[in-house]
């Protein structure tokens, strides 16, 4: 069994054909899937794609992106979105300095919202960050004192220090079709170095196809792929990857049901 822990299936790319990309990704191998939220515009969206199937949950938040368009975002509103049974995530958020569509000081705001709402639900915290290591790394651990939270760095391109960060902070990570790239070596790096029991695996779906997807559409099928890959990196089997990553997703999403516990 495979986990695709981070999905946008709510992506116009797959309005026409949603129903038959879950259908391969269930062939594939890949039971269970998280849908991400981007902004909370999407939740109603997002919300009726995961009520249809008991094996994807989704998350709440705003991406860094958005966080111009959710100046006043509070952490009440994110606690009251997460109640719902399928809401297993807070996120993604962060800070991205590469695009930066918001202004950085809006994006550290919209972020110490969702920690905070991270804190108090204790449901993990779903970070986007690009070109803002530092930046990140601080702001987690300032926040941590004020009470602990799970951080889940998703996407994982940064370096070492920022990975050392969230997994003394009992963070975990995870690597997408990224591994897979040529030009990917430091993240192969970084994937090598991590423990086996903080890694989790992703798609990113519809965005970075892995290799031999390369130039497709994205989606959770595909994350065999990466499994293949980090398999590699580590020198194990991909079953030992596959037993690996989900345990530590259900161990990380609690809130999720695993159902190879379900009688």
């Amino acid at each position: 069994m495979l986990v695709d822990s981070h999905v946008n299936l709510h992506s116009e790319q797959y309005a026409d054909d949603l129903k038959e990309v879950i259908s391969r990704a269930r062939s594939a191998g890949v039971s269970a899937m998280l849908t991400i939220s981007d902004q909370l515009s999407s939740t109603d969206l997002i919300a009726a794609i995961a009520a249809k199937d008991p094996l994807i949950w989704r998350s709440v938040g705003v991406h860094p992106h958005h966080a111009k368009n959710y100046a006043d975002l509070t952490a009440q509103t994110l606690i009251d979105l997460a109640a719902d049974e399928n809401v297993v995530g807070i996120g993604e958020c962060g800070l991205d300095f590469y695009y930066e569509h918001s202004d950085r000081d809006v994006q550290d705001v919209v972020f110490r919202a969702h920690i905070a709402a991270s804190r108090e639900t204790n449901l993990p915290l779903i970070i986007h960050t690009r070109d803002a290591d530092a930046e990140t790394s601080n702001l987690l651990e300032n926040e941590y004192r004020e009470g602990g939270f799970i951080p889940l760095l998703h996407c994982y391109t940064g370096g070492p220090e920022l990975a050392q960060t969230a997994l003394k902070l009992g963070g975990y990570i995870s690597f997408s079709g990224i591994i897979t790239f040529k030009n990917a070596s430091d993240v192969r790096a970084i994937a090598e170095a991590t423990p086996l029991d903080r890694v989790i695996i992703e798609t990113d779906c519809p965005y970075l196809a892995p290799v031999p997807m390369r130039g497709r559409r994205n989606e959770p099928s595909y994350v065999v792929h990466v499994a293949e890959k980090l398999a590699e990196i580590k020198g194990v089997s991909t079953e030992d990857i596959a037993q690996a990553t989900t345990d530590n997703f259900f161990r990380l999403f609690s809130k999720a049901h695993d159902p190879r516990t379900t009688s």
